[in-house]
């Protein structure tokens, strides 16, 4: 009798374990570092060992009454003893099912937490200008009124708002088109090496156009080599005459489902003209064969899209010139300045876009194994002089531990933050306070 009460014991006890290997999933996909798999593991560990004290006392509840039964009864000792144990089974399986599902929740909830924008971005490769000639983040702009900083070429409804707790340039009607209001727009403001980069809205279910034209075609309209027409839509770039290509992916171009963001960036170098969408580069010309002379930035006539023309924003403009390479500044200068990595305001969270820099860097680090770099932080003069400080210090540290999660020892790199101490441009316009927001790789 007492061996066949420890082989049900051992059954009932070993059964919950096939189930836990079969419904029990702390991995998600790789999604989850080390850290947050030792701590789910660790929950489910916690969860089995409830699990099994449970099963245990079920399964002495079960034999107690058992022995009770045959001793009132023993007619009913089979049918007692295969109830309770049928009621202990189905007890352990749902714990250990609710188990699993609050281990694989708490996992899901850790993940999101430990995924950083660079991991999307890993491979992209665009460096801003490292010197800004226009700047716009609409600072400073009242909701409603047209943009300060720019000006109509035509169309009407171009108006500034705020959307998705962020301060747009709003086209409200389509076929309207606006320059970057210039000193002197008439004359060629591109240099040979320069860069363009904006954030442009995509509202689900709608085919959003944005163009770009490589001319300011409200002031240099009798330029013999004005540039052809570059168009930016949800899942694609395309350079008129040249062609383009699909984000990778899409399927389509212009058809999507959900409404988002895309960083759109333009680079041009003496001929060369390349266009990403996001971290992916879509257009790569080797000879363009025409000599951008400015920027015209709008929309299309809605009627010819065949759309509603529901939400059409762009927001955080900047023309930069490009320059010497980066390790070529290096051994000119002894230090790299970096105004290209950007940061959410006020905060130290790096924006996805700021990748290009870093794993600029990150390269040229691996490739000189020598290089060890001060990681310099800079503002610009608005806010309290302590705040700024702080914030400096908080912007290096992040660059550096990015580094280091790309690979590079920590041993190369320190962090320091310089605040607003060191201008190189005069704080009272917004190219000035760009200019001055950036981050200085020093050569040690």
């Amino acid at each position: 009798m007492q061996v066949m009460k420890k082989a049900i014991i051992l059954m009932i006890l070993f059964a919950p374990l096939i189930c836990i290997n079969s419904q029990i999933k702390v991995d998600v996909k790789g999604k989850i570092n080390r850290e947050a798999d030792r701590r789910a593991n660790r929950k489910a560990d916690e969860a089995v060992t409830k699990v099994f004290d449970k099963a245990e006392e079920g399964v002495v509840s079960v034999f107690r009454k058992k022995e009770q039964s045959r001793k009132e009864s023993g007619s009913k000792e089979a049918a007692t003893g295969n109830a309770a144990k049928k009621e202990a089974g189905g007890e352990v399986n749902r714990e250990v099912s609710q188990a699993a599902g609050q281990v694989n929740e708490q996992a899901s909830q850790v993940a999101p937490d430990k995924q950083k924008p660079e991991l999307v971005w890993a491979k992209y490769d665009f460096v801003p200008g490292d010197r800004i000639l226009f700047e716009d983040n609409h600072e400073n702009e009242q909701n409603g009124e047209f943009p300060a900083r720019w000006d109509l070429v035509y169309g009407g409804g171009i108006e500034n708002a705020v959307f998705d707790n962020h301060k747009v340039i709003y086209f409200r009607s389509g076929d309207a088109y606006i320059v970057p209001y210039l000193k002197d727009p008439k004359s060629d403001y591109l240099p040979d090496v320069f860069t363009l980069e904006f954030d442009a809205w995509f509202e689900g279910r709608e085919y959003c156009y944005y163009h770009i034209w490589l001319c300011d075609r409200k002031n240099q309209k009798n330029l013999p080599d004005a540039c052809n027409l570059i168009t930016i839509t949800a899942n694609g770039v395309d350079y008129k005459g040249v062609g383009g290509s699909l984000y990778p992916g899409a399927r389509y171009s212009d058809h999507h489902d959900d409404s988002f963001w895309r960083h759109v960036a333009l680079s041009f170098n003496i001929r060369a003209l390349k266009v990403y969408l996001d971290d992916a580069r879509l257009v790569n010309i080797p000879n363009l064969e025409c000599n951008p002379t400015g920027i015209t930035l709008g929309v299309p006539g809605f009627n010819s899209a065949g759309t509603k023309g529901i939400n059409r924003f762009i927001r955080n403009i900047r023309i930069a010139e490009g320059g010497v390479k980066l390790y070529d500044r290096l051994l000119q200068d002894g230090k790299i300045i970096a105004s290209g990595i950007r940061f959410d305001v006020n905060k130290a969270t790096l924006k996805p876009e700021s990748m290009g820099v870093i794993n600029t860097i990150c390269q040229l680090m691996n490739e000189h194994p020598e290089l060890r770099f001060s990681v310099e932080g800079h503002t610009d003069s608005d806010g309290e002089e302590a705040f700024n400080q702080r914030l400096s210090e908080q912007r290096a540290a992040t660059v550096v531990s990015t580094l280091m999660q790309l690979g590079i020892d920590g041993s190369r790199l320190t962090s320091k933050g310089w605040g607003e101490s060191k201008p190189v441009s005069d704080n009272t316009t917004p190219e000035g306070k760009a200019n001055n927001r950036r981050v200085e790789f020093v050569k040690i």
